[in-house]
Order: C-alpha cells, then structure tokens, then sequence
C-alpha cells in the first residue's frame, strides 16, 4: 500500500480514471478546489457573522487583528474555502445582515450559481363547514371561482382540503370527505385551472388521494407523512409530489399538553424516518413542513420558525403555513380575522431562513409583502 499526493488541478482526471460516477466527479471535484475572495469596506459587525458561517462550513475568513473586540468599525477580509463551502456560505448569507445578503448574492453570481428562486405561494381552498378560518370554506362553484381569485392574486399552488384538521376536529369517514371534494375537482377537471397554477390535495386517505391525483392533481399534502401505506402507493405510482408534515398525535388530541425533549431535534429525526419511508415506496419528489401548531406549543413554533434553517440540510422546499393560527394570539391577542399581520410576520421570518413554499389564506397580501421584502433584500 502506497501514499501518493495528488495536485489539486488533477483531481478531476484521476477522478475519472478511477471510474468514478459522473456525479460523483463533479461533487468531489467542487471539493478539492480552494477559491479565495477579498472582502473589503466590511463592517465589522459582519465580519464577526461571515467568520463563525465559514468556520462552520469548513471554511474560514482570515481577518485583522482586533475584529473580534470591534477595534475598527470596517475591515477587509479574505474568504477562503473550497468551491461547495462556499456555495453552501452564500446561500446562508442569504438571510443575514450587515449587507451579508449582498455579499451572498455577489459570491453565488461568480460561482456560476443562480439564485434561489422567489417563494411559491400555497393558496388554501377548504371544502369544509368547519375549518377554524370561515373565509377559506368553499363548496362547490364558489370553491373554483376562489381558485380563479387565487391564481389572478399570485398564488403559484393551491391546496385543496376536505376535512378539517384544526386542533380538536374529528376526523369524518373518508366517503364523506371524497364527496366534498369530487364536485370540485370534477369542475377543476373540466377548466384550464390545470395548466395555470399546480393543483394539491390535503389528504391522507388513499380514495380522496387517488381521485384527485388521477385527475391531474401533482402534490398530495399529507398531514400524517405517508403513515398509510396504500395512500404512499397511490402517490407513487402517479409520480405525485408529498409533502411530509410533522405532527405530535391526531388534530383531535395534538393540543393536549405537547412536549417535547429538543423539538427542532425531534422533527429532524422525524423528517430523516420518514424520507426513508418515502424512498422504500419509490417517492423521490418531497417537501417538508416542520407542522406548524399541529402538536406544538407557542415555544416550540416560534423555535421551529427560528431554527427552520436546520432542516434545509436535507436537500428539499421545506413549506411553512402559520396562516392567522392561534400562535398569533398567544404573542397578540386577535381573533382570526385580525392576525393577517402576525401571519405575514411570521411567513418573512420563514422565508429569511429558507422556506421555499408558503401555505395561507390571503394571497394578494402575502405576494404583495414577498415581492417588497424581496426588493428591500436586493439592496441591503
């Protein structure tokens, strides 16, 4: 057994010889390429951040004497790091301040890599009579005209939901929530819905799911993570997108009492089980959605906004839907037609930290704040 060093600059072509996967040559080639970049008239407020992103990477910023104790208010520093670290850096910077967003933005642009891209908006159709929000029930007609409203307003999917899944509801049979919802996807069917906005059905019940999903329906929005083997079936063999939400019990019992030892923790290893899951079933395309208030306290929904960031590392659009939930009242006492400002606080929050798809009720408000967010963030 021998040691021999290899140079940088031919790790690709020693990577090939040993017939590596074409994939894998471009992973571990990003790797062995060291890229240094000089930031200069940095505050040091930013330096101290962009040091610990780095050095959490793998990476690191080389910085003068005296930043750590903010002797000066602007530094230059150098940025080093290979080619993956420092893609990873930039997307992080992404959401954070002192005009580290801009250095993201610039660092992914001579990387060659795009930005990502604007959140989606979820627009929430229920047709139900007992949804704790009354202006999301829709039966019927009125449920694709809203839709029509929905997609005018900006809405880039819509979910639609025939039972409700508010803490305390019952679950109703399954024939009975297929009966609320044909109607409607029977007219969805019959227009150019379809091809304007993607369609998703929040269900976990295999029949509801299959309907939907044989009549042109992409994403099954399951609240239980695929927990039903026949529903992960019908979802695979449509190629239909999932969502994988976590939830502490069922909606009639989730707000008794929910405790947790670590819940950012918990809804990680939860969300590594059930990915596994959807693999084991042949489901490649997934989101993921942290629950908010399905099973959770006021502590661990403001944890999970803040932490959300942590459950990006598993590759996936992670969904976040705290439209006017009652975790709003606990910070701001409101009933739920007052907590559109809670709801928009909360959903830039998640957006800050990486959510790629927001799920609300109000979608002309909620693409109206993403779009002025977006354009402060540009300049900062």
């Amino acid at each position: 057994m021998r040691l021999i060093r290899v140079m940088p600059g031919d790790l690709p072509g020693y990577l090939e010889r040993l017939d590596v996967e074409p994939q894998g040559v471009t992973i571990m080639a990003k790797k062995g390429e060291l890229l240094l970049f000089a930031i200069k008239d940095m505050s040091v407020g930013a330096a101290n951040i962009l040091k610990q992103d780095a050095l959490s990477l793998g990476a690191d910023l080389a910085v003068p004497k005296g930043v750590v104790v903010c002797a000066k208010e602007r530094v230059e520093g150098l940025l080093i790091g290979t080619r993956r670290q420092l893609e990873r850096l930039a997307r992080k910077e992404l959401a954070q301040p002192f005009g580290l967003a801009k250095v993201g933005r610039e660092l992914l642009d001579h990387l060659g890599q795009p930005p990502p891209p604007p959140p989606k908006i979820m627009g929430i159709i229920n047709a139900t009579t007992d949804s704790f929000y009354p202006q999301s029930r829709f039966l019927e007609e009125a449920a694709v005209e809203a839709m029509e409203q929905m997609v005018e307003d900006g809405a880039d999917i819509i979910d639609l939901g025939g039972m409700s899944s508010r803490p305390g509801s019952k679950e109703i049979p399954e024939e009975e929530e297929l009966a609320r919802v044909r109607p409607i996807i029977d007219a969805i069917a019959k227009s150019d819905l379809g091809k304007r906005v993607e369609l998703s059905i929040d269900t976990y019940r295999p029949k509801v799911a299959a309907y939907a999903l044989e009549r042109g329906f992409a994403i099954l929005n399951d609240i239980t993570a695929l927990s039903n083997d026949e529903t992960a079936r019908i979802a695979a063999a449509h190629g239909a997108k999932v969502v994988l939400m976590h939830m502490q019990g069922r909606p009639e019992t989730m707000q008794h009492n929910p405790t947790y030892r670590d819940v950012v923790d918990e809804v990680a290893q939860f969300f590594a089980q059930r990915i596994e899951r959807a693999h084991a079933f042949g489901i490649q395309e997934l989101i993921l959605d942290p629950g908010i208030g399905f099973g959770k306290n006021l502590e661990d929904n403001l944890r999970l906004i803040r932490d959300l960031a942590h459950f990006r590392r598993f590759g996936y659009e992670l969904l976040v839907g705290a439209s006017r939930k009652s975790m709003i009242d606990r910070i701001h006492p409101a009933p739920v037609h007052k907590r559109l400002g809670g709801t928009l606080a909360i959903h830039l929050a998640a957006i800050e930290r990486g959510a790629s798809i927001i799920r609300c009720h109000d979608v002309f408000q909620h693409k109206q704040a993403i779009l002025v967010h977006r354009a402060i963030r540009e300049l900062i």
